[in-house]
């Protein structure tokens, strides 16, 4: 999974999956190449949109993203965090809307493994008002 994330990114090329090379698996391989076209290779940054239009200001975003808790202990047991909030939070609720702070904290950034799949902000929105893209 850290390589398909890593394709999306542009970080690495489909010629960079040697098992992907077999005969095999060449229908895949054409797939893929067809379907990254000419944006195979190009770095790509993350993007986390907030839909101001969906948004509803709940704030399930801000206390289920898993960097939170750790610079802001309060939203281990579901409380908002504090204010003024920590350099390191990622989502904050302002005006009755969710706020995206500093994106530089995010694990999909930061983190290794799965961490980097991290999509918690937008699965837990029950209002799909995050969406989370390479561009």
């Amino acid at each position: 999974m850290a390589f398909a994330l890593d394709l999306l990114k542009g970080k690495v090329k489909v010629d960079d999956c040697t098992p992907l090379l077999e005969t095999k698996y060449k229908t895949k391989y054409e797939k893929l190449k067809e379907l990254l076209g000419s944006e195979e290779g190009k770095e790509k940054e993350l993007k986390i949109d907030v839909d101001n239009e969906l948004c509803d200001g709940c704030g399930i975003c801000v206390t289920s993203c898993p960097v939170n808790p750790r610079y802001c202990p309060p939203s281990l047991s579901g409380k908002a965090p504090d204010y003024p909030p920590d350099p390191h939070q990622l989502f904050q609720v302002k005006n009755g809307k969710c706020e995206l702070l500093n994106l530089k904290y995010c694990r999909r950034l930061e983190g290794e493994g799965q961490a980097r799949e991290c999509r918690v902000c937008e699965s837990y929105c029950p209002r799909d008002a995050i969406k989370i893209d390479y561009i």
